[in-house]
């Protein structure tokens, strides 16, 4: 998720429990990789575990430009390259990249090629169910891929057209799955614990992948991994544990990005956190300080420690 899923973010998402964290998108063409953008994507794995995985996400729609970047990543260190033909933002499909490629197998074909070819590290896809729904074509982008040597696919069950609207085809992921050797990860509107167990049984799927889900509610992960261990739901993070997770994640982003772009950042975070809270959002959104968000944040949750178990599980 473009803007979303930055460093600190995933950083937070990784203490609580996301067993991998894929970067926001990279743009494979070599001209944006020293822009601010690109550099502040490809930053991570420090202040994290020594066992966690660095995975970078790459997008693009030339062959030549994506082994490129796959290869510039892996020497920044990456541990496994991503490559993202999912994506259904008008501004990517524009560009023939994305999940614009669902209309181009032979182009998947070289991309796929190229890519494997130029790293020794594994290579991931992530695709949608196909281009809209008369040309549904996830079965054969699977096989393509797992021929190809691609390592692991991750399905978000919509096509391109439905964008995230409409009922998640399960059934296309669970028939992909069926299909292939390679792990398939579902993805789609996966929302609580219940479903990450349902979704799995369903489709077969190694693992599920969130991702809207999980904004304003990092804490998702450790209970998804703690009902499909114990059968048993976990409990909403106590004030306690919010407070310390809002307040760290805000601390980080203002680390990250520093004073003039860090308040901005947290501003959209702090609305999915607080969804109920929108007269102290509105207020929130007009500080221009570290000091004062962090002033304000701490007095808000001083303030409303009662009402801080906001997610049930």
């Amino acid at each position: 998720m473009a803007g979303i899923t930055d460093f600190p973010f995933r950083r937070l998402c990784h203490e609580l429990g996301a067993g991998l964290t894929v970067t926001e998108m990279v743009a494979s063409d070599p001209s944006t990789w020293n822009t601010t953008k690109s550099m502040n994507r490809t930053k991570f794995g420090q202040n994290l575990s020594k066992n966690t995985l660095n995975v970078v996400q790459i997008a693009g729609a030339h062959p030549e430009f994506m082994a490129a970047a796959a290869q510039y990543n892996v020497d920044l260190g990456a541990h496994i390259i991503d490559i993202n033909m999912g994506c259904p933002a008008k501004k990517v499909c524009r560009r023939a990249a994305g999940s614009s490629l669902l209309r181009d197998i032979p182009l998947i074909r070289r991309i796929l090629t190229a890519v494997t070819q130029s790293v020794d590290v594994p290579v991931t896809l992530k695709i949608r169910t196909g281009w809209d729904p008369t040309s549904r074509n996830a079965m054969q982008v699977a096989k393509i891929a797992e021929d190809l040597g691609i390592s692991a696919l991750a399905i978000h069950g919509r096509t391109r057209a439905c964008r995230f609207f409409g009922e998640v085809e399960y059934e296309s992921i669970a028939e992909v799955t069926s299909s292939v050797d390679i792990p398939v990860f579902a993805n789609g509107d996966i929302k609580t614990p219940h479903m990450a167990e349902e979704v799995i049984r369903f489709t077969g799927a190694a693992a599920v992948m969130i991702g809207r889900a999980a904004r304003g509610n990092p804490w998702i992960f450790n209970q998804i991994e703690h009902f499909l261990k114990h059968k048993k739901v976990m409990g909403s993070p106590s004030s306690a544990e919010f407070e310390e997770a809002i307040l760290k994640h805000m601390s980080w982003v203002h680390e990250f990005y520093g004073e003039s772009i860090g308040v901005k950042i947290f501003r959209k975070h702090l609305t999915w956190y607080l969804p109920k809270s929108r007269d102290f959002t509105r207020f929130f959104n007009t500080l221009t300080t570290t000091k004062e968000q962090k002033q304000a944040l701490i007095t808000y949750l001083l303030n409303h420690n009662d009402s801080m178990r906001k997610k049930v599980a």
